[in-house]
């Protein structure tokens, strides 16, 4: 069975101040699909997400999303057709309490007095129970999202994108900061995720992405520079030249 493309760039470009940060970038994301891009600082990583999210054009080239394209796009219409993005700092509401947050990422366009001040329906409380449970913060429903952990507050901020019934999930360095525990639970969480939701990850734990057991791009000076298990590319010397540095480097971040 052919697998269903969901997202598309092909021939992206992106220079800053003559610096091309995207560099004829061609990328294939499969509907349902878990993909994790790695690679150096500047290898244009962030960069491809503004892209995609329209924080900024591109130069040349074309994104695509279901077949429509992004690059005329304004930031609003992108994310109504159902791409969510997590930065790599939380951005959650702290003055208000974990069930809020959740309502305040329901879908459709509410604001936050009318999410708020407005009677919640049966089946919108339902929704926000569903997602808490999802993302393990159902014991913390009243307690206010300033109060919670790191690691937390990145699975809270994933719950608002499940709630805006994201389709597409970018995750940006979803484990930095994190503690041993939280990490392998923030990787449980996006493997139970993935298939009901299709999820772009940006990551430099070796451990997070080896447990996350994804096909594995490899972003070099804004182009693609290898694709497959996170032990293939380990392996590619050209990787291990331009990102992993040697050999006995690759070899301990396999570990």
């Amino acid at each position: 069975m052919k697998n269903e493309l969901l997202l598309t760039a092909e021939g992206v470009t992106k220079s800053f101040d003559g610096f091309k940060a995207i560099d004829d970038l061609n990328f294939y994301l499969d509907k349902g699909e878990l993909r994790t891009i790695i690679g150096p600082n500047g290898a244009g990583k962030s960069t491809f997400l503004d892209l995609i999210t329209g924080r900024t054009r591109p130069d040349a080239g074309i994104i695509e999303f279901r077949g429509t394209r992004l690059t005329s796009l304004r930031e609003y219409e992108i994310y109504r057709l159902g791409i969510g993005r997590k930065f790599q700092t939380p951005s959650v509401y702290n003055d208000h309490t974990v069930y809020e947050n959740i309502l305040l990422g329901l879908e459709g366009p509410r604001g936050v007095w009318a999410s708020l001040f407005h009677r919640t329906t049966p089946a919108q409380n339902d929704r926000i129970h569903d997602v808490l449970a999802t993302i393990g913060l159902d014991a913390k429903a009243n307690q206010k999202a300033g109060l919670l952990a790191h690691g937390q507050k990145q699975w809270l901020e994933i719950g608002m994108l499940l709630a805006q019934n994201a389709e597409l999930l970018l995750v940006d360095e979803p484990a930095a900061g994190m503690s041993d525990e939280e990490t392998e639970k923030t990787g449980e969480l996006l493997l139970r995720l993935a298939g009901k939701h299709t999820i772009l990850v940006i990551e430099h734990d070796m451990v997070f992405v080896r447990q996350l057991g994804s096909k594995v791009t490899v972003l070099h000076q804004g182009h693609v520079l290898c694709e497959g298990s996170l032990d293939h590319v380990q392996n590619d010397e050209r990787v291990i030249q331009v990102y992993l540095g040697r050999k006995g480097k690759a070899a301990h971040a396999a570990n």
